[in-house]
């Protein structure tokens, strides 16, 4: 194990055993569990985005690109609250290889946070006493791409290809930072891109990865993608932000 990862192993490792301690020391469930906000990943260094893991259909036989990378760029990052933020971008294509066409489908590229081992166990978020998933991002790329994106959860069950989903709606058309949110109760559950006939109540108490993906083959739309992410947080309504309302540029779209 590199010397980079064995640490952030016993860094998790060492947040467990702290949390749990904390827990057992606030005798938890004696009183009113806290609302404060949790933040859940951040983008801010090379570091912070190790942890993720991507994938697009160019991996299969497809012909799309995916990039994922630390953007220190300060007009793509006015407004984010950060100097450097992620940008996942690159080229949504519907194509595939020659040898593969109607065997495969194209039209789709994404990033998940990578599990988190630790000496006692796989470090999960706890949201349960949250209501929502606040996600703050920009939105650029080609506009007719804007309805393809969704965020994607996987907790901690017995079925490890089911995903609880929900489309991304962006209010701003000036490639402008924006707070997206979420309600938990609003996520469906899914099953290798399918919907599940029996939904169920989402298991919030062991939330165990967090991830976007761009799904243009579902919309039947290729171009060019650009989506810049700042945090995701779990919040409650006391913290939800309503957006001032944003003059919309006719260049860039609906």
């Amino acid at each position: 194990m590199a010397l980079s990862n064995l640490s952030a192993y016993l860094n998790r490792s060492t947040k467990y055993v702290l949390g749990n301690t904390a827990k057992i020391l606030r005798m938890e469930g004696a009183k009113e569990p806290s609302r404060a906000p949790i933040t859940l990943l951040t983008f801010h260094t090379r570091e912070d985005l190790n942890q993720f893991a991507t994938g697009c259909d160019a991996d299969i036989g497809g012909t799309s690109t995916l990039h994922f990378e630390l953007d220190d760029c300060p007009t793509r990052n006015e407004g984010s609250g950060s100097p450097a933020t992620a940008r996942f971008w690159g080229e949504m294509r519907l194509d595939v290889r020659p040898e593969l066409r109607g065997k495969i489908r194209g039209g789709y590229a994404g990033f998940r946070s990578k599990p988190r081992t630790s000496l006692f166990g796989e470090l999960c978020d706890d949201v349960s006493n949250h209501q929502f998933l606040a996600l703050r991002l920009r939105f650029g790329g080609d506009p007719r791409l804007r309805n393809s994106y969704f965020v994607n959860l996987q907790t901690d069950g017995p079925v490890t290809t089911d995903l609880w989903q929900h489309r991304l709606y962006f209010k701003r058309n000036d490639r402008g930072w924006e707070d997206i949110f979420i309600p938990f109760d609003n996520f469906i559950l899914t099953n290798t891109g399918e919907l599940v006939q029996h939904q169920i109540t989402m298991y919030r108490e062991r939330v165990r990865t967090v991830g976007i993906s761009l799904l243009g083959g579902n919309s039947g739309v290729s171009g060019p993608y650009d989506l810049g992410i700042h945090s995701i947080r779990a919040v409650n309504e006391e913290d939800v932000i309503k957006p001032p309302p944003v003059e919309r540029d006719p260049s860039h779209g609906v």
